[in-house]
């Protein structure tokens, strides 16, 4: 089925932020592994994976509406301590969110509803599970202090 130029553009400019938003929890992960920093290694890695199924749905939406997937993905930031990951990853989050909102825009003006349907529930999991998260944790670290976070994450 030939899709929308602009909707299929749009997507792989998409498919650049959440490769990149994979590799950088990849890289995150495995820095936390190495800390001994067990627990958040855990969830980082789940994040990881589940940018990597967000990228593989919006691959197979582009193969669909008859587009070649482009795989260049956006920047990495990597952080070099727990409060820098944790930052450079919301940052991230914030970044995709954005570009989503506007994907889920301009699906609806092209009149491309389950394209549309799939970015809003790709910035449900953004939202309400990825940023939520690293709000949280940032916060955490306020009130208790950064060594007893990662106490806590051992």
């Amino acid at each position: 089925m030939r899709g929308n130029p602009e909707v299929v553009d749009y997507l792989n400019m998409l498919i650049g932020g959440e490769l990149a938003a994979r590799d950088q929890y990849l890289i995150h992960s495995r820095m936390y592994e190495d800390w001994g920093l067990s627990k958040i290694f855990e969830r980082i890695d789940h994040e990881m994976q589940e940018e990597a199924q967000h990228a593989d749905a919006i691959i197979r939406r582009v193969l669909f509406l008859e587009g070649t997937p482009n795989m260049k993905q956006d920047d990495l930031e990597i952080g070099t301590d727990v409060i820098s990951c944790l930052k450079a990853d919301l940052a991230l989050e914030y970044a995709v969110r954005d570009k989503l909102a506007k994907g889920v825009k301009l699906c609806e003006e092209k009149g491309d509803y389950i394209t549309r349907d799939m970015l809003r529930q790709q910035m449900s999991d953004t939202e309400e599970d990825h940023t939520y998260w690293l709000e949280k944790q940032l916060r955490l670290i306020e009130l208790i202090g950064l060594q007893n976070y990662i106490q806590s994450q051992m």
